[in-house]
């Protein structure tokens, strides 16, 4: 029989880059959050965020983490 010890490579189990990607705390969110609050300022053009979304490849769509 299949013992569970734990998940492989999934959620809480990855690694440390890897969690912060899926929990939105990585490097290209952190930068992606300070680009927005810089243009709801009026300090850069909202096309700067749109730009670094693309560029980190992050899903638009993809939803909370704690709902996938």
């Amino acid at each position: 029989p299949l013992t569970v010890l734990g998940t492989d490579g999934f959620g809480r189990s990855d690694t440390r880059a890897a969690l912060r990607r899926f929990f939105e705390v990585d490097r290209a969110q952190l930068v992606v959050a300070a680009l927005h609050a810089l243009a709801r300022r009026g300090a850069i053009d909202a096309e700067r965020v749109e730009q670094a979304i693309d560029r980190y490849a992050i899903d638009r769509d993809a939803g909370a983490p704690w709902g996938r």
